[in-house]
C-alpha cells in the first residue's frame, strides 16, 4: 500500500475533486489490517499539508488540500 492508493480513494480530481472520506470508508475500501499503516501515512500527509482533517457526522474525515 502506498500514500497515492489513499489519495486515489479519497477523492478524483475529474469527478469529485473536493470530496471527503471518514476513516472508517478508508478502512473499509484499504482493508482493517493496514490500521498502524494507515494512520502512519494519514499523519504524515497531514503535517506535509496534503491532506487536511474535518469531521463528518462526528467521524474524523479527510479532503485532499493539495494536488
Amino acid at each position: 500500500m502506498k500514500k497515492i492508493d489513499i489519495l486515489n480513494y479519497i477523492t478524483d480530481f475529474r469527478k469529485s475533486p473536493n470530496d471527503i472520506k471518514t476513516y472508517q470508508q478508508l478502512l473499509d475500501h484499504l482493508g482493517t489490517q493496514h490500521d498502524t499503516t494507515i494512520q502512519a501515512m494519514l499523519t504524515e500527509m497531514k503535517q506535509l499539508g496534503v491532506i487536511r482533517e474535518t469531521e463528518v457526522q462526528g467521524q474524523k474525515a479527510y479532503q485532499v488540500a493539495k494536488k
